[in-house]
């Protein structure tokens, strides 16, 4: 038997410019398919050199992103010490809050405490034991002493006052 060839058509295009517009010619070849040659080593793909402009985009890109997630990382960290100062700060004004309460119980109790001793104490027995008892008497008016002090001055005793006149 003749082995026989699989004859493929192709399509190639040329280009020429008309005026402003660039038309395609057609260009018909036929070809005879052969089998392929396929190697086991991966071909890699070729990287294109990138135009100055693009990496300037890219520096620009990458500028970006870290300027973005420096600022992110700011506001995150204002943010959990905002949090934090405000949970000391409630917890401080609970603390001012239960010591007010304590004051005012303790106060209360103190003008209680104070009413109840004033209550229990009679003025007139005590002045009638000093007189009786004690020998005290209210004071003469040739017992008592007048000084002027000049402006707002105070005066305090620290020895016995002798008759200055």
């Amino acid at each position: 038997m003749a082995e026989r060839k699989r004859v493929r058509r192709s399509v190639e295009y040329s280009y020429y410019e008309d005026g402003n517009a660039v038309r395609k010619i057609p260009h018909y070849r036929e070809e005879v398919n052969r089998p392929k040659v396929t190697s086991t080593k991966k071909a890699k793909p070729k990287r294109r050199k990138l135009s100055v402009r693009e990496r300037r985009t890219l520096q620009t890109g990458k500028v970006y992103v870290m300027v973005l997630t420096i600022a992110i990382a700011m506001v995150v960290f204002c943010s959990v010490s905002f949090l934090q100062l405000k949970v000391t700060l409630t917890n401080q004004s609970k603390a001012i809050t239960s010591l007010k309460t304590e004051l005012n119980t303790l106060q209360s109790e103190n003008d209680a405490l104070y009413d109840k001793t004033m209550n229990s104490v009679d003025i007139d027995e005590i002045k009638e034991y000093a007189m009786t008892n004690l020998g005290m008497k209210y004071a003469g008016k040739e017992q008592i002493v007048e000084y002027t002090l000049p402006g707002d001055s105070y005066f305090r005793q620290y020895q016995s006052v002798v008759d200055s006149e």
